[in-house]
């Protein structure tokens, strides 16, 4: 109860704040800008691989969400939208520079169990990697993200079964992929 009631309060600051936005209130869209900062910063480096370009599209983000804040219909899915802008950024980036990010790893000073860890999102990245782009999104936004279906298909403007079948397309790709990796290294 306690719990439901603390997320009820959260999204009723969420909404004023929404609000005040979209009248021009520039501390109300920060305050509210902050609160999911993290996430497109995240969402943003899983597609760029580098904390420069990252930073560069929260900070595109930033201004685009702020800009259009007014073309916001539902609060409900502000963080929805935010993410839909920051993958279209991070893609934007990718095809401006079009260049392919290589995934770096400082293994000084990390113990046997963390070397494992390592080698294992080392693996899972090159994977990820080999999907293609709309296949990528999609994986990342159901299993980095923990998006419904129904939500992965407004963020990439999709069909909900197309959303389903990119998914499962991309799961047997990566099974098949996995076959072929040595994991004993």
């Amino acid at each position: 109860m306690s719990n439901r009631y603390n997320k009820e309060k959260e999204v009723n600051i969420i909404n004023k704040l929404i609000l005040k936005a979209k009248m021009g209130d520039e501390k109300s869209f920060l305050k509210i800008f902050q609160h999911y900062e993290k996430d497109i910063y995240r969402m943003a480096y899983i597609y760029l691989k580098n904390q420069n370009d990252a930073l560069d599209v929260v900070q595109e983000v930033a201004y685009r969400s702020y800009k259009n804040i007014s073309s916001l219909e539902n609060p409900e899915y502000l963080k929805t939208w935010l993410i839909k802008i920051a993958i279209t950024c991070s893609l934007n980036v990718i095809s401006k520079n079009n260049k392919i990010v290589n995934f770096r790893v400082d293994y000084e000073g990390k113990s046997a169990n963390e070397m494992e860890d390592v080698c294992l999102s080392i693996t899972l990245q090159e994977l990820i990697d080999l999907l293609d782009v709309e296949e990528k999104s999609v994986v990342i936004l159901k299993y980095y993200e923990d998006y419904s279906f129904k939500e992965i298909s407004k963020i990439l403007n999709i069909p909900l079964g197309t959303a389903k079948s990119i998914l499962y397309r991309a799961l047997g790709k990566l099974r098949k992929d996995l076959k072929g990796v040595d994991m004993s290294e």
